[in-house]
């Protein structure tokens, strides 16, 4: 029947592959003729190796990836491989994380700066740093901060001046509605923490979340050239 709403199952899995990114590392596994590493997904997809274990959390949560173990090829401990489950055989448990991000969000509502350090912990963990000597000028830099955030779902799209990035998708917007403080705490330092790992002269100084109802928005200025959590400047 058209316009009929899909199934629970369906719906859910719409909602885990929103994102090109996470649809062509599916589309990957689905190809193979074999399971996969996660580097082996990241030179077929051509994203970061710390991007394609995020969205394989999502899609393994959700059913739709298999993880594995490796048979054993020597020392060391067996790599772990990915495959897609067969849309026949598609059966998972309904698990709610959102509640479990509401719990973990209101338990830091009252130390914003706690959830700006974990997010600048976790964007320089996803963000692939230049090669060495290499110095990205703050053009550049905003042009790898976009796509990251493209690559984590916030259909990103940097502002014609340049300070901006509009983000028009929150992948986490029923927690944030609820706890704005906390959830775009974090974000601004995903943000903080990307700009750090590409040594950028940029820096994200606030986000305002919900201009729109669909949009919330980064501003950058330009500075010194930010450098990573431990490290210092000319060291």
């Amino acid at each position: 029947m058209t316009g009929a709403i899909p199934p629970p199952d369906e719906r859910r899995a719409d909602l885990v592959l929103a994102g090109r990114s996470r649809v062509a590392v599916m589309d990957a596994l689905r190809q193979a003729g074999a399971p996969l590493t996660v580097y082996d997904l990241a030179q077929r997809v051509g994203l970061h190796a710390n991007t394609i274990r995020f969205h394989l959390v999502r899609l393994v949560e959700a059913g739709l990836v298999r993880e594995t173990q490796a048979a054993p090829t020597g020392p060391g401990r067996p790599h772990l491989v990915y495959s897609a489950v067969p849309g026949e055989t598609l059966q998972h448990e309904p698990r709610d994380y959102r509640l479990l991000a509401q719990i973990l969000a209101s338990y830091l509502a009252a130390n914003a700066p706690a959830a700006i350090v974990a997010g600048r912990q976790w964007g320089q963990f996803l963000t692939e740093r230049p090669v060495p000597f290499q110095h990205l000028d703050a053009r550049a830099a905003s042009e790898r901060l976009v796509g990251m955030f493209a690559e984590l779902g916030f259909q990103p799209e940097a502002a014609d001046d340049g300070r901006r990035i509009l983000l028009h998708h929150c992948p986490f917007r029923e927690v944030a509605e609820q706890q704005p403080e906390v959830v775009c705490s974090v974000h601004l330092g995903l943000m903080r923490g990307a700009l750090a790992a590409l040594e950028a002269p940029l820096e994200a100084t606030r986000l305002d979340p919900f201009v729109t109802p669909h949009l919330c928005v980064a501003h950058l200025k330009e500075g010194s050239a930010a450098t990573p959590a431990g490290r210092s400047a000319g060291r």
